[in-house]
This record gives structure tokens, C-alpha cells and sequence, in this order.
């Protein structure tokens, strides 16, 4: 047991491409490395890496590769059938991906905009949803993410979270929102006290609070329009 352990410890960094990836990035692997993870093993002869090196090889280089058919993969020597379709899966991923375009970003300019974005997600919902937009320096929306799920009449989020989200993100600024299973959109107490925290909060962490929004049944109040905020 002792022989075969230190034989595992002692396989060179470059064999080991996943944990390689795990410490340093996709983006810090070789072609091989990459295509090696891909492989997932190599033979009695070769490692996973070798052999992906060798595969990089004869097919003429990552181009050639993404190129060759299906019968052309199965040909090289350490490819069947499964890795071929394997490689085929993930080399037009690949493809897709280069052609694929980022969907057109929304702005918010104004509380209109938030709830025509978040109105129909939330306004059927029996219990309270709260969620935060996201938003870059244009006040374009680079994410969302429901930060709390409440009861039938309270939701629960602290500050920390909502900001801790908003940093991940590298946001701007934010936009908050939540609905009332009720329907109806007038603000709590415990609204209009979360929105003033929020606020505050983001004055001193420099991510602009832009507005809270409270979701009724096709209708929304805007709590900086009241002049939470």
C-alpha cells in the first residue's frame, strides 16, 4: 500500500491537468491539458495528457481537429467510438459558443422598467419573493438573483446579503424588488424600515440603491418615488 501511494504522489503536475485546473484555471492549461480532461484516461501506455498531445499530433493541431469527421477521430490511434463523439460533442460546443452573441442588455431608467421586467415573475407568487437586479454603470441589467423566500406575509433578507450578492457581481448599483401575495402593493412598515437600511448601506459600500419596488397583483409602488430613499 505504502509503494503504490507514493507512486500516486509522485505522477508529474503536468498528468494531473484536473487538479491543475482546480488551482490555476481553464485558462492556465495547455491544448493537451484541456483535451487530456476531455479524454478523461489514457491507455496502459500513455496518459491521459500523452496521449492527448500525441491525438493534437497526428490530427495537425486544435484546428484540424475540430475539423475532422467523426470516422477521421475513430481512425487515431487511443480514440473509439465514444471518445470520438465525445470530443465531436465538445469541439461544436465550442463552435456554438463563437458564434453565439450576448442577448441585448436591459436598461433600467426608470421604476416602470423594473417592474415590467419582474412583474409577471412575481406577481402570482404565494409567498413573498425578494429579488435584486443587478446593474452595471449604464444601468444595464448583468444579473438577478431571488434572494429570499418569506412566508405569507414577510420576507427576510439583511442587508449583507443583498450587498455581498452585488459585489460578487462587481454592480454599480441595484435594484430591489419584492411582491405581496396579497396583491395589493402598499408598503409595510417593515418595507419602508429594509429600504432606509438598504439604503444606508449602500451609501457606505458605494453601490447605489436605485429603487425598491413592492409587487402587487399587475400593480407596483415604488418606495423611492414615496421618498424612502
Amino acid at each position: 500500500m505504502e509503494q503504490r501511494s507514493f507512486r500516486i504522489r509522485e505522477i508529474p503536475s503536468e498528468d494531473r491537468p484536473r487538479e491543475r485546473m482546480q488551482q490555476h484555471g481553464a485558462e492556465a492549461l495547455s491544448h493537451a491539458e484541456l483535451l487530456a480532461i476531455l479524454l478523461r484516461t489514457g491507455n496502459s501506455n500513455e496518459s491521459a495528457v500523452h496521449l492527448a498531445q500525441r491525438i493534437l499530433n497526428e490530427s495537425g493541431g486544435l484546428r484540424r481537429l475540430a475539423e475532422s469527421k467523426w470516422e477521421e477521430l475513430t481512425l487515431i490511434r487511443g480514440i473509439g467510438p465514444a471518445k470520438a463523439l465525445q470530443l465531436q460533442a465538445s469541439l461544436e460546443l465550442g463552435r456554438r459558443v463563437a458564434r453565439s452573441r450576448l442577448p441585448e442588455m436591459v436598461k433600467i431608467n426608470c421604476p416602470q422598467d423594473g417592474a415590467d421586467l419582474l412583474m409577471e415573475e412575481l406577481r402570482h407568487q404565494r409567498e413573498e419573493h425578494f429579488v435584486c437586479l443587478f446593474l452595471n454603470t449604464k444601468n444595464q441589467v448583468i444579473g438577478r438573483q431571488t434572494l429570499s423566500i418569506g412566508s405569507l406575509n414577510a420576507s427576510i433578507v439583511h442587508p449583507r446579503e443583498v450587498f455581498r450578492a452585488a459585489i460578487r457581481r462587481s454592480s454599480a448599483s441595484i435594484l430591489c424588488a419584492h411582491n405581496h401575495p396579497s396583491g395589493d402593493p402598499t408598503p409595510s412598515v417593515e418595507d419602508i424600515q429594509l429600504t432606509k437600511r438598504l439604503g444606508e448601506a449602500g451609501q457606505l459600500i458605494g453601490i447605489e440603491l436605485l429603487d425598491h419596488l413592492v409587487i402587487g397583483d399587475n400593480r407596483f409602488i415604488s418606495l423611492k418615488e414615496m421618498g424612502c430613499l
